[in-house]
């Protein structure tokens, strides 16, 4: 029989696998959050360039979360295109320790 302690071990070392499995989207509590706000930005401001487009960002209306190897953002964002306000959902790839950043989708959702 395998001692109480080896037990709890297992426990703490698959519990948070199980909160947040990888490959699951999860929603961003906080879509506030500077980081996410940055996220969003860097998605309306590479769509620009590689569109010729000439949005301008507003504010994350919402999203999730995705742990892959990096973390895959898919954001619902509000965005000036003129003087008309549309939605857009744009997926962000990001490996935050080597300081990687790409536009996977952007497409107008209105």
């Amino acid at each position: 029989m395998k001692p109480p302690c080896f037990y709890l071990l297992i426990i703490l070392l698959v519990l948070p696998l199980l909160a947040s499995p990888a490959g699951v989207w999860v929603p961003i509590k906080n879509v506030n959050d500077p980081h996410v706000k940055e996220i969003g930005e860097f998605a309306v401001a590479e769509y620009d360039k590689s569109s010729k487009a000439d949005l301008k960002f507003v504010s994350v209306v919402k999203g999730e979360t995705q742990v892959v190897a990096g973390t895959n953002y898919r954001l619902v964002l509000e965005a000036k295109d003129g003087a008309a306000t549309k939605h857009y959902e744009a997926v962000v790839w990001e490996k935050p320790w080597q300081n990687l950043r790409n536009l996977t989708s952007f497409k107008n959702i209105n």
